[in-house]
């Protein structure tokens, strides 16, 4: 039984082509040099607010191994002690006591733990995690940022949805680094739209 109040989030960061990663994986376009001085600002206080609303993390393996990159180049853990659970069927190192890993139905996994442990559930990467996410009728919104560069050739954010799924735009943020935020509902199918 999920409760009402559990939220699934997909976020992703994409570049403006829509290309979440080089082929080969890397994200070294992430940072970027541009300035929008119209945007808003994102300081400590505001990050580290804003992810103490987010209770658990969901990734895939390539996501996760992008994390242990960054954690193993001195960039740091990007998911804090929040746990995180890796969607994966291959053995990878367990870099920390926060992480578990899953391999099994996806939808029995959210609805029937992840949705009663936790309030704000974030799936963040990769392109088919997501999909899966959508694909199932698991997301409540989409968390879309559009970083100002173009990579011409890389990584799609959705792969392999079987249907339309209908958005509703919810709001728009622009910040001083030059990147954009949509977040969309999910719009859920009614009995009479099958």
């Amino acid at each position: 039984m999920e409760p009402r109040d559990s939220r699934v989030t997909i976020h992703m960061a994409a570049s403006l082509d829509g290309f979440i990663a080089r082929k080969d994986g890397r994200v070294d376009w992430l940072e970027t040099s541009d300035e929008f001085a119209g945007g808003q600002t994102t300081d400590p206080g505001f990050v580290e607010a804003f992810l103490a609303t987010i209770d658990c993390y969901v990734m895939g393996s390539h996501t996760y191994e992008t994390a242990l990159r960054f954690d193993a180049d001195g960039l740091g853990w990007p998911y804090g002690e929040k746990p995180t659970f890796v969607l994966t069927s291959r053995e990878l190192p367990r870099a920390r006591d926060t992480v578990e890993f899953y391999s099994g139905d996806l939808a029995g996994f959210v609805n029937g733990r992840l949705r009663t442990e936790f309030r704000s559930i974030w799936f963040v990467g990769g392109g088919v995690v997501c999909s899966d996410c959508l694909r199932l009728g698991l997301a409540d919104e989409i968390r879309y940022s559009i970083l100002p560069i173009l990579i011409g050739d890389g990584l799609t954010f959705i792969k392999r949805l079987d249907r339309d799924i209908p958005l509703h735009l919810a709001d728009v943020k622009a910040y001083q680094d030059g990147r954009v935020e949509l977040r969309f509902e999910v719009i859920r199918a009614t009995i009479s739209d099958n």
